[in-house]
């Protein structure tokens, strides 16, 4: 099961127990915020909202702030002794999505974990590569 949220002027695809980096909210570290924004909830039966999902939220918990990476505005107008520079960080959250509440009650969705095995997989399969190589044809020769 999935959704699709909307915070801070930007969409967001979570699943339970995932980590994101999104702008500022308002909460302090620790404390749980409802996301109320829920455009569409996933799953065998999708929801899709229009324009929200209506009695759909997701509940998420404030990990940390931080500031996002340097942002460096540099305009220089050449042979005309003008420049300007400016540059910002962005205030970051990241939460981490809990739960969901659904307005309509739908089958829990079975969730696999199908990424890290499949990393694992193509890990082994490239040792595997490496250590089966055939020597060149030149080396054959001598």
């Amino acid at each position: 099961m999935f959704a699709v949220i909307k915070t801070g002027g930007r969409q967001y695809r979570v699943v339970p127990d995932d980590v994101l980096e999104i702008g500022k909210i308002a909460g302090d570290v620790g404390t749980i915020v409802q996301l109320g924004e829920v455009l569409v909830l996933g799953g065998d039966t999708p929801l899709l909202g229009t324009p929200t999902v209506a009695g759909a939220s997701v509940a998420a918990e404030v990990l940390q702030h931080k500031r996002g990476p340097r942002v460096i505005a540099f305009k220089k107008r050449r042979r005309k002794n003008s420049r300007r520079k400016r540059g910002y960080r962005d205030e970051l959250d990241a939460p981490k999505a809990v739960k969901k509440k659904a307005a309509a009650k739908r089958p829990a969705a079975k969730t696999a974990a199908a990424k890290p095995r499949a990393k694992a997989e193509t890990a082994k399969a490239a040792a595997k590569k490496t250590a089966t190589k055939k020597p060149s044809a030149k080396s054959d020769k001598k």
